[in-house]
């Protein structure tokens, strides 16, 4: 049985709202200390998790792909001036935003990580 729903813009029961963002930062050591001391107020957001990725060739192409409460609030904070300001301090340019609705996830092999999971504020 497929957890596919007819629908694609209907949410999916129990699950939350998706942002993909991908990102040319000027420095990634300095965004990510601008991007931990923010995760409070991510968190406050309705920021549930998140996943920091970069391009193989090139550090300073960062995905920020993360789980919220709603869509809503998401967009709420990533379009917030407060936010804006965050991001010029950061060095992030020309930010792209993806909303997605979660259609379908699973796990085929545990890959090996790069390590334990970080709560907010560690």
């Amino acid at each position: 049985m497929s957890s596919l729903q007819e629908d694609p813009e209907a949410p999916v029961p129990g699950t939350a709202a998706h942002v993909l963002i991908l990102h040319a930062v000027a420095d990634y050591e300095a965004w990510k200390r601008v991007f931990d001391s923010a995760a409070t107020m991510r968190k406050e957001a309705g920021e549930l998790s998140y996943r920091v990725l970069r391009d193989r060739e090139d550090a300073n192409n960062v995905v920020h792909f993360s789980a919220w409460t709603t869509h809503d609030d998401a967009m709420r904070f990533f379009q917030s001036p407060e936010l804006e300001e965050i991001r010029r301090k950061a060095g992030v340019t020309a930010p792209t935003f993806h909303y997605l609705h979660l259609l379908e996830c699973g796990v085929l092999q545990q890959p090996p990580g790069p390590g334990p999971v970080k709560e907010p504020g560690e």
